[in-house]
């Protein structure tokens, strides 16, 4: 009896620690600002990293004002102005290969999976001593080669923060997502690791959940944010591309841009032997990984017609699409959301092979009356003149058509996850 006295009593003692030393924690939290990470993956160009950026634009002017630290590869994250309270975790950068594997880009004294396993490291160790309050996740559920796994595990045993995966609209065709993107560690990835996965899209322009079969998989923790209207970014990217836009003489402009470039000397060549019309300057953005040669193939082809400008790279295009009449572009996720914020004219001659990602996107946005659409087969400098010179009669009106509310409605998900991981604050052991 005396024995179980005396245990109750330590019991209750302990019981008393815990919850001071949870009140404490909670307070400490209460009184901190909210702390989120980004990771972008890198590989192929600076779609991942820009929608992150944009994001983390999003929560910085909301009242949440979050400290941010984005883990992306350090030659992208170098490359874009960020708002304050926005820093950079960087990771050596990988290249992806058409054959699916990944080789080190800068490192070539490094195998694969010693990379992989350098990234791992990195990541792990800045988030134990990050302690995100929220994880977000570009694309990728495990990361590049599982190298998010172990992070994820120790972020879930800490139980105070939450995990989101952010999709894009269009990930591939539904072949491939069923068959690579939603393969069972994936899967029970999202299930085991994630709170809530953000698909930064429309459903009534394309629902990945439904098209690629995913309900039962992520369909509870399922939120559609709307696209990411990207006239916010002018605010950081306006300063950057003043000499840019300087050098662009008066009068009408046509804008190409080719992504990253790696694939896009066909449309850069197409563009470059165009007709333009009267008043009309061209300015060709080839991207980073056009390859070197290409890029001076492009440079000399330009030098023979003095009313095109050429490019290497611009990290920002927002202020270019804003300043141009007309766009021309391979139809990647972020300059589909600029057409739409400003509005534009705007010829998608899309990536069909070996990812058809940009051609299902293409076609929904062509579905709504809202941009134009050339099939590659059919590229030529013929078709491009004739585009260019066509009367397309006013813009098109995106708003009221397409939910355009992404970056206005992330910040207030974010905040609902936060109050959910207070509110479910465990005693400390």
């Amino acid at each position: 009896m005396v024995a179980h006295v005396r245990f109750g009593t330590h019991t209750e003692s302990l019981h008393s620690n815990r919850a001071h030393r949870a009140h404490d924690a909670l307070a400490a939290r209460e009184t901190r600002s909210p702390r989120v990470a980004l990771y972008s993956q890198g590989m192929v160009g600076f779609g991942h990293i820009r929608r992150n950026a944009s994001i983390a634009q999003a929560l910085r002017r909301s009242a949440l004002q979050p400290s941010v630290v984005m883990i992306a590869e350090a030659w992208q994250a170098g490359s874009l102005l960020l708002p304050e309270g926005v820093d950079c975790m960087t990771l050596p950068a990988l290249r992806r290969e058409a054959d699916g594997g990944y080789n080190p880009r800068f490192l070539p004294d490094l195998s694969d999976r010693d990379l992989i396993a350098l990234r791992t490291r990195v990541i792990r160790s800045a988030m134990e001593v990050f302690e995100p309050d929220l994880l977000i996740v570009d694309h990728l559920p495990r990361g590049v080669a599982g190298e998010l796994t172990s992070t994820l595990e120790s972020l879930k045993k800490r139980a105070s923060t939450r995990c989101v995966l952010g999709l894009r609209d269009v990930l591939y065709d539904p072949e491939t997502v069923r068959s690579t993107w939603a393969n069972q560690s994936n899967l029970n990835a999202i299930r085991q690791y994630y709170d809530a996965v953000w698909i930064y899209g429309d459903p009534a322009v394309f629902d990945p959940v439904r098209e690629y079969g995913l309900v039962d998989a992520v369909g509870t923790k399922v939120r559609y944010t709307g696209y990411l209207d990207q006239r916010a970014r002018l605010e950081f990217a306006k300063a950057e591309a003043g000499p840019v836009l300087q050098s662009v003489p008066p009068g009408k402009l046509a804008l190409c841009v080719v992504g990253g470039g790696h694939d896009g000397r066909a449309l850069a060549e197409a563009f470059l032997q165009a007709d333009l019309p009267t008043h009309t300057t061209g300015v060709l953005v080839t991207g980073p990984l056009m390859p070197w040669e290409e890029r001076r193939r492009v440079r000399r082809r330009a030098e023979r017609r003095p009313r095109f400008q050429v490019l290497d790279f611009v990290p920002d295009s927002t202020p270019l699409v804003q300043r141009a009449d007309r766009i021309i572009f391979m139809g990647g996720y972020n300059t589909v959301c600029e057409a739409l914020s400003f509005e534009k004219h705007a010829l998608i001659v899309p990536r069909v092979d070996p990812e058809p990602e940009q051609w299902i996107r293409a076609q929904r946005m062509r579905d709504l009356g809202l941009v134009d659409v050339l099939h590659p087969r059919d590229l030529n400098d013929g078709a491009l003149t004739e585009w260019l010179a066509r009367d397309l009669g006013p813009s098109p009106h995106t708003r009221g058509r397409v939910d355009l509310g992404g970056l206005t409605r992330i910040p207030t998900l974010a905040a609902d996850l936060l109050r959910s991981a207070v509110s479910e604050e465990p005693l400390p052991a």
